[in-house]
């Protein structure tokens, strides 16, 4: 808002629309049903704080907050003030997630033991995006979606919890992180490994998940799928000696199973249209219709809880 350039662009993108050089001026308004805070990180908490005690409702970006208490606080205040606040999270809606959930529902893969998430890739970055003191790095900016899903495939079991994580920096100008690895499960779930980095050129697919019938692995634009069937490869009982071919010669264990694949394409521009218009769906019908929304704030409090812990168990020197 205070970009006078950057006003100028949405008053000719959107012929007759309003520009402010401050959020604070909106505080005159009563017409508005809606406020998006989509300014730096650090300013999340504050800004939307100060517009729900102005009886807002609010849209906040992803980080929802720094920690728990600022993210627990921002829900107290929505409820204080008889108003609503969302985070928006809207990876929950992409294709290559929602895809791979029906897949495991269907129960093909068997039972979960693993799932993998990658955010990886070769690149750069120099910009605010870098600096701790913006709430910024690869945890903060890009984990929400990575870690968010992490949770949606633990079912956000309470007792979820990081069990490894190493953040550390690579090609950065900054002094926040762009190499991540963290580790997170719960009681009878599966181990989920995400992984976001700056310095893998030859990145492995989005997501792969291993149950105990079979894999799926997923780019966001396609996935492909392999597994076995219950009955289609007889039982083979366990044989404590060595095995032998015809002649008594020692074997290698080894079998050709009987599987079945299955692939298929989608939108893989998905979390930045059709999952973008799902998360500002559930938004309005919340506010018309009083109608739950599927990703609530106090998922996204979880997400920064694990963000926080990780941050906590991985200090970075504050540099700048």
């Amino acid at each position: 808002a205070g970009d006078e350039f950057r006003r100028g662009v949405a008053e000719k993108l959107y012929p007759g629309c309003t520009t402010l050089a401050t959020y604070q001026e909106l505080f005159d308004k009563d017409d508005i049903d809606l406020v998006v805070n989509a300014s730096y990180s650090e300013m999340h908490y504050p800004i939307t704080k100060d517009l729900l005690n102005h009886k807002f409702n609010v849209m906040v970006e992803k980080p929802f907050g720094r920690n728990r208490y600022e993210c627990e606080d921002l829900i107290k205040t929505a409820k204080e003030n008889g108003v609503k606040v969302f985070v928006f999270q809207q990876t929950f809606f992409a294709d290559f997630y929602t895809n791979a959930v029906k897949i495991i529902e269907s129960g093909v893969l068997g039972e979960i033991k693993q799932v993998d998430l990658r955010y990886n890739g070769l690149a750069r970055r120099w910009d605010w995006q870098t600096l701790q003191k913006r709430l910024a790095g690869s945890v903060y900016n890009t984990g929400p979606h990575p870690l968010g899903l992490a949770l949606g495939f633990l079912d956000f079991d309470k007792n979820a919890k990081v069990v490894f994580s190493r953040l550390d920096k690579a090609l950065t100008s900054g002094d926040a992180e762009d190499y991540a690895k963290i580790i997170i499960t719960a009681p009878n779930k599966p181990v989920i490994d995400v992984e976001i980095s700056a310095i893998d050129a030859f990145s492995a697919d989005l997501l792969k998940i291993q149950g105990t019938k079979g894999t799926l692995t997923s780019t966001a634009g396609s996935y492909k799928c392999k597994y076995v069937v219950d009955g289609e490869n007889p039982e083979r009982p366990v044989q404590e000696n060595f095995l032998k071919d015809e002649n008594g010669e020692p074997i290698y264990c080894g079998e050709n199973l009987i599987t079945h694949e299955i692939s298929g394409e989608m939108n893989g521009s998905s979390a930045f249209t059709t999952a973008v218009a799902e998360a500002y769906k559930d938004v309005y019908y919340n506010l018309t219709e009083n109608k739950p929304v599927r990703i609530t704030p106090e998922m996204a409090t979880e997400i920064i809880a694990i963000i926080d812990k990780v941050h906590t168990d991985n200090p970075m020197p504050l540099i700048f």
